[in-house]
């Protein structure tokens, strides 16, 4: 099949599509008409062949609505309306309905092709892009009169709809980003500290595709953090989950690293720490000067309290202690979150 998406999942309902190549092809404008005055009291009247209706554009608009692109899983070729043909009595045929597509705010749209040259990037609700242009209607022969040609039998076609290849990423519009090994408790933090349901067990990875959750303070203030598949070593490479979601965390304004400090599944806290560093900087290096806070999460594991202390002389950096799943340390964590985040300012891209 022609057409790629990105997605896990056997069930279509479940699947969570955040990259997907489109075929779009806009409407052709209608045919001008060949048409003349006929009637009784004008036998020989003058040209009056009316215009062919402008073509529809495919447009994709950004919402809030929708959080991935399946809708574009199901339906991957957009076609707009054809204009109609122009009729006589100087009537003008209708212009071609516009194909509308919704997608999510945060979308990236590429042309198809080896540079994936960037289009389009989709970032605020409401935002429209037109990606196929719709074909100009072509003129009737009452364009065409003139003193010395007064019967025109010419008309002009309608003009071909724009058409093309598009490949169209998603990179969610979240405020902070929580990352870090699988199974580091991520998901539990999330689920805590927001509204957020995502799916949480004793394995790794649990979390196949990214959540996104509103933290609200007691004044209202929110902002959104999203929970990221987890790295290992080798993800800028596309190992585990790869680098398939490490692109969500580029519009973040702050990087929550989880660290298991409990070392569950015998990793040492220290080594997940340099590695998901590493992983970074290998993607992007300009993720490293991103503001970051460290989470030494599962304090409730008695070997926590040895490991956080070795870590701590290792890494001078500031490092909140909490038990996501014994929700203690919680209010401290979230104090922190919203002081990084009102310093930091929006990234660059």
């Amino acid at each position: 099949m022609w057409f790629r998406a990105g997605f896990f999942g056997k069930n279509p309902s479940a699947m969570f599509i955040d990259e997907i190549t489109i075929q779009a092809k806009a409407g052709g404008g209608g045919n001008g008409c060949v048409s003349f005055r006929r009637e009784k009291t004008a036998p020989k009247g003058g040209p009056n062949g009316g215009d062919g209706g402008k073509g529809g554009d495919v447009v994709l608009v950004a919402s809030n609505d929708v959080n991935n692109l399946i809708s574009l899983w199901y339906k991957p070729i957009l076609k707009a309306q054809r204009g109609s043909h122009g009729m006589g009595k100087n009537r003008s045929g209708a212009d071609g309905a516009d194909c509308v597509v919704t997608v999510p705010v945060g979308t990236v749209v590429r042309r198809e092709s080896k540079d994936r040259q960037i289009v389009a990037d989709l970032t605020k609700p409401g935002e429209r892009f037109v990606l196929c242009k719709g074909g100009r209607g072509g003129r009737g022969n009452q364009h065409f009169a003139r003193p010395w040609h007064q019967a025109p039998r010419e008309a002009e076609e309608g003009k071909p709809g724009e058409e093309g290849a598009f490949y169209l990423e998603l990179k969610l519009m979240a405020d902070a980003a929580l990352i870090g090994y699988p199974n580091a408790g991520k998901s539990t933090i999330l689920s805590r500290i927001s509204k957020a349901h995502p799916k949480i067990a004793p394995y790794p990875f649990t979390t196949l595709t990214p959540n996104v959750g509103t933290l609200e303070y007691e004044d209202f203030q929110r902002y959104l953090i999203a929970d990221v598949p987890g790295l290992i070593e080798g993800a800028h490479e596309g190992r585990g989950l790869g680098d398939r979601f490490l692109r969500h965390i580029e519009r973040c304004r702050v990087l929550l690293l989880v660290l298991d400090m409990a070392g569950t599944d015998n990793r040492s806290p220290l080594d997940d720490y340099r590695q998901v560093l590493k992983e970074l900087e290998l993607y992007d290096p300009s993720l490293l000067k991103r503001p970051r806070l460290l989470v030494a999460n599962k304090m409730d594991v008695p070997a926590a309290e040895k490991n956080l202390r070795a870590f701590r002389r290792k890494v001078r950096q500031r490092l909140v202690a909490i038990s996501a799943e014994q929700e203690t340390g919680l209010d401290e964590l979230k104090l922190a979150l919203r002081a990084k985040l009102e310093k930091a300012a929006a990234p660059t891209e």
